[in-house]
């Protein structure tokens, strides 16, 4: 009886072990459907299937998992909605690809890959980062594919915004289309590489916005954008590569930088007594923060009506 109690909890053990270690992964035999979902091991993001607003349609994303209020931070298929999800499946096949089908099996979305993995797994890491890699390899630098290189429009900590100089490579944010739509939409927030960084608001290849150039402390446009209590955040820029990131000082604390539909960069901080986002910081803050708004010997006046004046 002795032997059959001590067998009977050590396969509980191995049972609630190997679920808890497939939350976080897809593989070749642990696909996710529409109403599965994958957690990241601390409970911070969610990955799974989702419709925007009121929409009918269907989206693969990934969304706080901790919060009350429902906040999508990443699409795959922004572009290529389920209509149906009947069938429908993501799953990780080849040599590491992760591929969205549907219920006829027809390619929906999938990641790219540049190497081959013997023993492919897709997991969600605590960043809300969804990374592709060999199973038994945790090193970074050797990942598949990353979901932090491919944003939609949100930069969560440790994402990059910026240029590979070496591939050619540029990752920013883009708004979506509408708030029941995540579709490419017009606006973008990218970095400008040219002479000193700054950030750029573009709308589609319209600039409407510059930051100012950074000044090795921020940018120097945007004095309110500065180290605080929340989040540091630093420019690094060398041979290989130029990126803005921030990471926060407090992992228990939410902190995102999300580009709107109206092309409104905004940074936005969870508040568990109010359970609501508080935006602390927008660019442009105001019409005289356009982009050439006055031309090139006006002056702008936010408070004056019309807001351009001239010597």
């Amino acid at each position: 009886m002795e032997d059959f109690t001590f067998l009977l909890v050590l396969t509980s053990l191995l049972i609630t072990t190997t679920f808890s270690n497939a939350m976080d992964v897809i593989n070749r035999t642990h696909m996710i459907t529409d109403g599965q979902t994958l957690i990241s091991s601390d409970g911070s993001f969610e990955l799974g299937f989702f419709s925007p607003g009121n929409s009918k349609n269907r989206y693969v994303g990934i969304w706080y998992k901790k919060i009350t209020a429902f906040t999508v931070v990443w699409v795959a298929n922004r572009d290529n909605p389920l209509t149906n999800t009947s069938g429908a499946v993501l799953k990780v096949t080849g040599p590491g690809i992760l591929s969205l089908l549907n219920g006829s099996n027809s390619m929906i979305w999938s990641s790219n890959t540049s190497g081959v993995a013997q023993t492919p797994v897709v997991q969600l890491l605590d960043s809300g980062n969804l990374v592709v890699k060999e199973a038994t390899d945790a090193n970074s630098d050797k990942y598949l594919w990353q979901s932090f290189d491919y944003p939609t429009d949100t930069l969560l900590p440790g994402m990059k915004l910026g240029w590979n100089f070496v591939t050619g490579y540029e990752t920013c944010i883009t708004a979506w289309k509408s708030t029941e739509d995540p579709g490419t939409g017009d606006y973008a927030y990218h970095l400008d590489p040219t002479g000193y960084p700054q950030a750029v608001l573009r709308r589609r290849s319209v600039e409407l916005f510059r930051s100012g150039p950074w000044n090795g402390v921020g940018y120097s446009g945007l004095p309110s954008l500065k180290n605080n209590s929340i989040y540091t955040f630093e420019l690094v820029f060398n041979k290989n590569e130029v990126y803005y990131h921030y990471e926060l000082l407090n992992k228990s604390v939410f902190s995102r930088l999300t580009i709107n539909q109206s092309g409104v960069a905004q940074r936005w901080t969870w508040v568990d007594r109010t359970q609501g986002w508080i935006m602390h910081l927008t660019a442009p803050v105001d019409n005289c923060d356009s982009y050439k708004q006055c031309g090139a010997y006006g002056t702008c006046n936010i408070d004056d009506s019309p807001i351009c004046g001239f010597y």
